[in-house]
């Protein structure tokens, strides 16, 4: 897979979306294991040099697009899109190497209720299939998780999976989770009166 050269820092109408820093980082781990955040993600407390590690290692990383969510100078989200590969025969041709993304996005609680989730995802939609080139993109949540997929909703991706009690939740136990996609095509007609 190739990987065109992207172009960082990406300006949205509010947002600043840079490539990781140890600075902004650290920035990141004043919230990121608030019990606020924590609630809906799979990977709640994290460690924060593994952290730190993993996230600063994104950068070099050609199938990981990870940024550092920025308003006003103040680090406030993560988030990404990761390449993998769809769903294919292994024989001949490989068109299913490197065709879909998985997005996420995680912000700190004060900055909720904002729409920032819906600006910082659809800049990255527009960063999967503009840039990278991606056929289509999933993401999922917890099915509790409201906020998450209404924001998935807003972007025109479709529920494709309702998993029943199909997702672990430390607190909640066996609860349902949901899976979205949308295509490159799909996301080209609804951006083109944008």
């Amino acid at each position: 897979m190739t990987t065109p050269d992207i172009a960082w820092p990406r300006r949205t109408e509010r947002l600043e979306l840079r490539l990781p820093t140890a600075e902004s980082l650290d920035e990141v781990m004043v919230w990121r294991n608030d019990p606020d955040v924590t609630r809906w993600l799979i990977r709640t407390v994290v460690e924060p040099e593994a952290f730190r590690s993993a996230w600063l290692a994104s950068v070099a990383d050609p199938t990981d697009h990870a940024a550092v969510v920025h308003l006003d100078g103040t680090a406030i989200g993560i988030a990404s899109v990761e390449v993998r590969d769809g769903l294919g025969q292994r024989e001949g041709d490989e068109p299913w190497h490197g065709v879909e993304g998985s997005l996420g996005y995680t912000f700190a609680p004060a900055y909720a209720g904002k729409g920032l989730a819906t600006e910082v995802a659809s800049a990255l939609l527009d960063l999967a299939f503009d840039e990278l080139g991606l056929l289509r993109v999933t993401a999922g949540c917890f099915a509790a998780n409201t906020a998450s997929w209404r924001v998935m909703e807003k972007l025109g991706m479709r529920r494709e999976q309702h998993g029943v009690r199909d997702s672990w939740h430390a607190e909640l136990g066996w609860i349902d989770g949901y899976t979205y996609g949308i295509l490159a095509e799909e996301w080209a007609a609804r951006s083109f009166g944008r």
